[in-house]
């Protein structure tokens, strides 16, 4: 059962991201203040979930939720200040977009850029202990997932409605036949499948 909260005092945020390691596509942020008392038998870090788990959590995260926001920095940027501070730049506009404002960040993660003037804790594998971090990594997830769904029709060889973006095998075999496109992220070692894998 994840922790409903770090402390009671202040109102908490959880934040988390979700297509840190992939090779295309933007990464995408939450963050979210959940009451005191929520509690979901499904709810757990994202990666442990199947995606209709994630599917059926994500309306009741955000109808139950006091607040929460998702935003995203695309791969052009990623490829500018680099995929760390990309990350954190995207954490930070999700607070930018919340409509309650917390008094202390909950962040998955041992590293983090502080935001204004808010006290923030990291937490290594939070996702996995604490509600809040939780329900951000599954609303971070769930609209990546969507977001590269769509990217999936406009180039299809990839199979992005199944991989996401990442580095499967699948993949790395399409950008060996196909190349780069321009939702791929160029400042990663993109390594298509070597010829003796084939």
């Amino acid at each position: 059962m994840l922790l409903s909260y770090y402390q009671k005092e202040l109102i908490e945020a959880g934040l988390d991201e979700a297509g840190r390691g992939c090779y295309a596509g933007p990464v995408f942020a939450a963050a979210v203040i959940l009451p005191l008392d929520f509690c979901h038998p499904l709810l757990n870090d994202s990666k442990q979930l199947k995606e209709e788990e994630r599917n059926l959590l994500r309306p009741i995260i955000e109808k139950e939720s006091i607040a929460f926001a998702v935003a995203s920095v695309d791969n052009d940027e990623i490829d500018t200040i680099n995929i760390l501070q990309a990350s954190f730049k995207a954490m930070h506009l999700s607070l930018d977009k919340l409509n309650a404002v917390p008094q202390l960040l909950l962040v998955d993660g041992n590293r983090f850029k502080a935001y204004q003037n808010l006290p923030h804790q990291c937490i290594v594998k939070g996702d996995g202990l604490y509600a809040s971090i939780a329900a951000a990594s599954v609303l971070a997830k769930t609209y990546r997932d969507e977001y590269m769904q769509q990217l999936h029709h406009q180039y299809p060889h990839y199979g992005w409605h199944d991989n996401k973006g990442y580095g499967t095998p699948f993949h790395r075999e399409a950008i060996a036949n196909h190349g780069l496109c321009c939702y791929h992220r160029k400042s990663f070692d993109i390594s298509p499948i070597p010829f003796a894998e084939q």
